[in-house]
């Protein structure tokens, strides 16, 4: 893994492509002798892995897609039982959770993407972290934060999710510079300083790395949940990521925020239209992602159901990898309501902005008509008990019909009620969308 030392992001596109191409080349060999699911898909297809030569040569192959992970999970795995030392699952977000292993190798490799996406995002030797992540819970992502900053040579305090008090006396406490953590949860923490008389502008925080939800719309520019956190906390600079387990990697984005940084080293990635094929960079579509240097279970052009878009332009930061566009949302999560494409996360947006809606959850069902119908369901914060129930859900369809252009129904429920759907006990990330389709 001598490629680990080589900064190659900041190589030219041309050598980025022919760097790539050899590390797929050496995958495509070390699934050939080792995986037994792609040793059938090989055979089954007449695929000669010899031909597969270039970036290009993938759309000769097949896709891996999640279900195929579902039915054949053991028969993905390349080494043996003996060797994997770390057992995550995928999160379950579009079905059944998938168990991936790691050994040992897998874990440094980990270590070396956390590494390189921290220090894209300006994070340091000298930096405190705070990790406002759980470690636990079957998360690959967790320790993956840990080890990576535990490389660069970071300060990192494991506080865990959740908590706003616990949160604030560390930070109190122990002065980090960084938080890392779902963005809307910084909502909460600020909530809490307000009540509580704590002087958030002047403490030590100065950049928030944001996991699990968007920071930015499709231009790059703040999206709601953005804009609110920086105005209400505009001494941070505000920072994107986009990962899966699958993929193994993650894609930072860096000071200038111009979307998340592919590393070449780590994974191919293409973006496919509903014909299946790639389309032009810049246009959207879904990602399909090839690993590379996995050991224990690599994928091959594995569809993510995640959809946004190339960015290759090069960045103002010098790196010359080509970046990510935030995501639209899930494939498999599209709505279309009353004639309008939506993604649930376009909701979200909406709704985190509101600053009486206290939790919310999003559900999906058939009409009778068989057309979509999207019930958003809103527990409210104390201060707007009072108000009628006609006023808020007018309220929030204004807002609904003024960014989307149409509004879902709207239901006002107790507090409990939809913090019980969006934290279920097995949950490790908050539930915002269910799709009763």
């Amino acid at each position: 893994m001598n490629h680990y030392d080589e900064d190659i992001e900041f190589a030219s596109p041309a050598e980025q492509k022919l760097f790539q191409e050899d590390l797929l080349r050496q995958q495509l060999s070390y699934l050939h002798a080792h995986s037994p699911y792609y040793q059938r898909m090989f055979a089954e297809h007449q695929i000669d892995i010899a031909s597969i030569r270039t970036i290009e040569d993938l759309q000769r192959l097949p896709f891996t897609e999640k279900k195929d992970l579902q039915l054949y999970n053991d028969d993905f795995l390349c080494c043996p039982k003996e060797q994997l030392i770390d057992y995550v699952t995928t999160s379950g977000t579009l079905g059944e959770p998938v168990v991936f292993g790691c050994s040992d190798h897998d874990l440094d490799r980990l270590a070396f993407n956390e590494y390189k996406s921290f220090r894209c995002a300006g994070v340091t030797k000298s930096s405190v972290v705070q990790l406002m992540t759980t470690l636990d819970k079957r998360f690959m992502a967790g320790m993956a934060y840990f080890n990576g900053l535990r490389r660069l040579g970071a300060g990192i305090i494991r506080v865990g999710n959740g908590i706003p008090e616990l949160q604030w006396d560390t930070i109190l406490r122990l002065q980090p510079d960084t938080i890392m953590c779902v963005p809307s949860f910084v909502l909460r923490l600020l909530s809490y300083a307000q009540q509580n008389g704590i002087d958030y502008c002047h403490c030590s925080i100065k950049r928030i790395i944001g996991i699990g939800e968007g920071l930015r719309n499709q231009d790059l520019s703040l999206n709601l949940l953005g804009t609110r956190i920086h105005d209400l906390w505009p001494e941070v600079q505000l920072f994107a990521t986009y990962s899966s387990t699958e993929m193994s990697a993650t894609f930072s984005e860096c000071t200038y925020g111009c979307g998340g940084h592919v590393h070449p080293e780590l994974v191919i990635v293409e973006i496919i239209g509903e014909d299946n094929r790639p389309v032009p960079d810049g246009e959207v579509g879904e990602i399909v992602i090839t690993t590379l240097g996995v050991e224990a279970m690599p994928l091959l052009r594995f569809r993510t159901g995640d959809v946004a878009a190339k960015i290759t332009a090069p960045c103002r930061c010098g790196r010359n990898s080509y970046r990510l566009t935030p995501l639209v949302g899930r494939k498999n999560n599209m709505l279309k309501l009353k004639g309008t494409t939506i993604y649930p996360p376009a909701i979200n947006d909406v709704l985190a902005n509101c600053d009486f809606v206290e939790n919310f959850v999003v559900v999906a069902r058939q009409s009778s008509a068989g057309t979509d119908d999207v019930v958003v369901r809103v527990g409210l914060k104390p201060t707007h008990h009072a108000l009628p129930s006609e006023t808020i859900i007018k309220d929030l369809k204004d807002r609904f019909r003024a960014r989307l252009r149409v509004a879902p129904n709207v239901e006002i429920l107790p507090v409990d009620v939809i913090h019980a759907i969006n934290y279920p006990a097995k949950s490790r990330k908050p539930i915002l969308f269910v799709d009763e389709r």
